[in-house]
């Protein structure tokens, strides 16, 4: 299994690091858009279609990013996109999780089909208008959500259960932790003020961080434990959805690492957050 990850990070990175680098954003974006491709598929079969119909969600997401591509949507500001891609991510995220995995099912599977969709496009084309901003912005908006993820499992590792009562949601992802949230709110807040003294040391291209410091200290703060929290919710609800369908993964795509779901889901509501509190510097 170890040896399998290890193989399919470094055939990803081949591919990402180069088309990352580009001088233009163009390779990056086209990329990214046969990522999301792949996670419209695996959607529309966690959601229990069958396989023409998974592939034809996969087209309509692609015919979705080309249109806004083509339509020059990757440089123009589209902040009233970013506010509702938020509100839609805390209002509906908080009720899916509150309800628990029996909500899932009882959503009409077309509405579930169709809210997916335009939760990939919005994420693909936050992510392509990160990297039209620039490199340095789009990777600390990817490594916030890493670091968080890193941070939480060796936190839960190391003090799950000693100082809550209670796991995170247990009928939802049993292994999660409060502590482990903690811990990952403690390293995405080390990684923000890191990382601005750099671009301020180093001169570098503004980062997400150097835009949120731009309104204040408090704003950074509040912005990126907000943007860690969500992390978590996206990573929750696609776990809730994947016990809904009584599946691990969300595919089998990458080898060792599941699907393109279980690698995104946590990407999903933050790029389009990064994007809204860019708009908001």
């Amino acid at each position: 299994m170890l040896k399998q990850r290890v193989i399919t990070a470094l055939v990803l990175l081949l591919v990402l690091l180069p088309a990352l680098f580009y001088p233009s954003p163009d390779p990056f974006c086209a990329v990214t858009l046969l990522l999301i491709a792949a996670g419209a598929w695996e959607w529309g079969r966690l959601n229990g279609y069958g396989q023409a119909l998974s592939l034809l969600s996969a087209l309509l997401c692609v015919l979705l990013c080309v249109a806004a591509w083509a339509a020059g949507r990757l440089t123009q500001p589209v902040p009233v996109v970013w506010i509702l891609a938020g509100a839609f991510w805390v209002l509906a995220g908080g009720w899916l999780l509150h309800r628990g995995v029996p909500a899932w099912p009882a959503i009409p599977a077309p509405w579930r089909l169709a809210a997916g969709l335009v939760v990939l496009w919005c994420a693909w084309l936050a992510m392509a208008q990160a990297r039209v901003i620039g490199i340095n912005f789009l990777l600390s908006s990817l490594v916030l959500v890493w670091v968080a993820d890193i941070f939480a499992y060796f936190a839960g590792k190391a003090w799950g259960g000693r100082f809550s009562r209670g796991k995170l949601a247990p009928s939802i992802s049993p292994g999660k932790s409060w502590e482990g949230v903690w811990g990952g709110m403690a390293g995405v807040l080390v990684l923000a003020f890191v990382w601005r003294w750099v671009d301020q040391a180093w001169q570098l291209p503004p980062s997400l961080y150097s835009h949120l410091a731009a309104k204040g200290v408090w704003f950074l703060l509040i912005a990126v434990l907000f943007m860690a929290a969500m992390s978590v919710v996206g990573d929750l609800v696609e776990s809730l959805i994947k016990r809904s369908a009584g599946v691990k993964d969300s595919s089998h795509l990458l080898p060792g690492h599941g699907g393109v779901l279980d690698r995104v889901d946590a990407l999903l509501p933050t790029l389009p957050l990064a994007m809204m509190l860019y708009s908001l510097t």
